[in-house]
């Protein structure tokens, strides 16, 4: 071979390998471009999450006001509560100059969250609860008008399915709460129970069914509801309470009288749920509440 042919050859070698190469660099800077992209739609962190896709949010509050004379388990005392300072003299009962005020009241109390030792002995109090339980997928499964129609109505597992032919699955770890509406009640104690002439409350709850389900298909983290009980009011005036024993018997939560859920959408919130950390705890009032999207 020549040493005019082997040039020529080593100069067309060059030629594609600067073709490949100029190829090459035109594709790192396309990926560099959509790279950048990404990553101005990625928060760089939680802050970042938070300005960009959390604040700008609705928030809506779940969580009754409580104070004494509010509806309650029937098996429960009134709460009380009393001024010790304020900021005059002669009002609180043992100084002034700041507000300061001595509560009582059973864990129960207004919306509240049930641990699992609520009902079963060994099992978590409510300070055990982790707080990775308190962010969750908030479901929000209705039935107010069938409420309407019967007041002892019971969510079923068709409810379920229902909702899971519009929106899929139910996430794994979601908290599902009841929509019944039965909160506009509030805070009338004698029409939250719907006490017949014989004295049987009437207002709706869970079929241990449908918790089966959620429980153990959906593996749900949480329940809410709005009545005072997880159990129709038909069961519990003849004190039965096999659905929130059902619960509770997982070493899961449950959160019970809920408003507002009128106000978010059946699919794709989030629920915060908090409370006080009260050591070996059988309960506590819940702050509640949920950002829509």
């Amino acid at each position: 071979m020549t040493y005019g042919k082997k040039i020529k050859e080593y100069k067309t070698t060059i030629e594609n390998y600067e073709t490949q190469v100029s190829d090459l660099q035109s594709e790192i800077s396309r990926l560099e471009d959509e790279l950048k992209e990404l990553e101005g739609k990625v928060p760089a962190d939680l802050w970042d999450l938070y300005f960009k896709y959390i604040k700008p949010k609705k928030f809506v509050d779940l969580t009754h006001s409580f104070r004494p004379g509010i509806p309650h388990w029937p098996g429960f005392p009134d709460s009380k509560r009393e001024i010790l300072y304020w900021y005059e003299p002669d009002v609180g009962t043992m100084g002034y100059g700041f507000f300061a005020e001595y509560f009582c009241h059973v864990g129960q109390w207004g919306t509240h969250c049930d641990p699992p030792a609520h009902f079963h002995e060994g099992l978590m109090t409510i300070d055990e609860i982790p707080v990775e339980w308190m962010v969750l997928p908030l479901v929000v499964i209705d039935v107010h008008e069938k409420v309407e129609e019967n007041p002892d109505y019971v969510l079923t597992v068709d409810d379920i399915k229902e909702w899971e032919a519009k929106y899929g699955p139910i996430p794994e770890g979601a908290f599902v709460a009841m929509r019944t509406d039965w909160s506009k009640r509030w805070p009338n104690m004698t029409a939250m129970r719907n006490e017949d002439a014989q004295g049987v409350a009437h207002y709706p709850g869970w079929s241990l069914s449908a918790l089966h389900y959620l429980f153990e298909v959906r593996h749900v983290t949480a329940i809410g509801h709005e009545p005072t009980d997880t159990d129709p009011g038909i069961n519990t005036t003849r004190g039965i309470y096999d659905c929130e024993s059902y619960v509770l018997s997982l070493n899961k939560y449950q959160i019970e009288l809920l408003t507002n859920l009128d106000q978010v959408p059946e699919y794709g919130a989030i629920v915060i749920v908090t409370w006080p950390k009260p050591e070996g705890g059988s309960g506590f009032p819940a702050r509640v509440f949920a950002i829509v999207p």
